[in-house]
């Protein structure tokens, strides 16, 4: 390491200043700040020690869906030779995700570096979980131009038309998958997205909402058990299918405090509550649509819902910033899931829309959760 930081601060004049490569420096800088802690100090007051920094922050949230990830290259693979060694299954499904990783990093770097030398500011880290979310919610059969493409929309439309990192107002992995969803419906969201050795199959959530005029767990049948899709033993999105894996996650994150837990246990309660007024409304008007009878519980281990929750709906810079404002944008995301799902079946992946769509009223909660405090301390005041 003394090698690198000698190397780093020979080279660093031809990057500041005058230098003769001074309009790369965002170059060195991403270079710098990657491989050592930043030199630089805080003049003014007020101060905030904290060892943990933006970099550290991010680095943490991909070492969170590792578990998401591992279980997903494992699942690819399994559902190609499903009878083989269980190394011979994890290799077998390396082939099939990490080029859709790497096209994922290639490209979104390219336009994180070219934005960051035309701003002429820092390089931010937080493509790094950008970069590996945009895999993880796609189906392993995705065509890498269209991981391409749609990481280009995602960090160009998604976040740096609004200034880059911490100026986005929608989730740059989710822009992405949502690009792919309606300019490419077929390739992420088809009757049958996964095709094993020429037999084409359909997610569970897709079978339960094509397949209507019965009850959603009597569609499922022994193919598709509860602790099936928990484990995450089915076809779907790369980083989605394991809830076991993503509860992991989800506990990294909050012994870290990375990941808000009133924004999780928000959207967890606006779920249960909504799935079982779904549950009585079905009921109470015999209806022949399969979601509306879909229990709770099978509403977490299905499609992203777990995923989302997890690694999407607590990205701090989309989310709600005050903490009755999370309860309610937490909330208000559970609540949508569902009634996409079982209102709209054409759609039955409820959790992009619904994440976007708590996005965008993100800062009108935080706006009227505010405007509250200052109505409650003005009659505390006046008392």
């Amino acid at each position: 390491m003394k090698f690198l930081r000698n190397l780093l601060d020979k080279v660093e004049p031809n990057f500041v200043g005058n230098g003769k490569y001074a309009k790369f420096h965002p170059l060195y800088e991403m270079a710098d700040t990657f491989l050592f802690t930043p030199a630089d100090k805080t003049e003014n007051g007020p101060y905030i020690r904290d060892a943990v920094d933006l970099k550290r922050v991010m680095s943490f949230v991909v070492l969170a869906m590792l578990p998401a990830l591992f279980f997903g290259i494992f699942n690819v693979g399994r559902q190609v030779n499903p009878d083989a060694p269980i190394i011979d299954i994890f290799l077998s499904g390396l082939p099939v995700v990490l080029p859709i990783i790497l096209v994922s990093y290639v490209v979104g770097g390219f336009w994180e570096m070219l934005f960051s030398v035309v701003r002429k500011h820092e390089i931010n880290e937080g493509f790094l979980v950008t970069g590996i979310l945009i895999p993880l919610v796609m189906p392993p059969t995705i065509p890498l131009w269209m991981v391409a493409i749609a990481t280009s929309f995602g960090v160009v439309i998604g976040k740096e038309i609004f200034g880059g990192t911490g100026y986005n107002i929608f989730n740059p992995a989710l822009v992405a998958r949502a690009f792919i969803f309606f300019a490419y419906p077929g390739a992420i969201s088809g009757d049958k997205v996964w095709t094993v050795d020429g037999v084409s199959q359909a997610t569970p959530l897709l079978k339960v909402a094509s397949d209507q005029g019965s009850r959603a767990v009597e569609l499922l049948g022994d193919k598709y058990t509860w602790w099936d899709m928990f484990y995450g033993f089915i076809p779907g999105s790369i980083g989605e299918t394991s809830t076991l894996a993503i509860i992991i996650g989800a506990i990294f994150l909050l012994i870290t405090r990375i990941g808000n837990w009133r924004i999780m246990a928000g959207t967890l309660l606006g779920m249960v509550l909504t799935a079982k007024l779904a549950n009585y409304f079905g009921e109470a008007v015999s209806s022949s649509n399969s979601m509306l009878f879909l229990p709770a519980e099978y509403h977490l281990v299905m499609g992203g819902f777990a995923f989302g929750l997890v690694f999407m709906a607590t990205d701090p810079v989309s989310a709600a910033q005050t903490d009755r404002g999370r309860w309610i944008y937490g909330f208000l995301i559970g609540f949508m899931c569902v009634v996409i799902r079982a209102i709209n079946p054409a759609y039955p992946e409820g959790m992009m829309m619904a994440i976007l769509f708590a996005n965008a009223f993100s800062p009108l909660i935080d706006y009227f959760v505010m405007k509250s405090h200052i109505k409650q301390r003005l009659k505390r005041f006046a008392a």
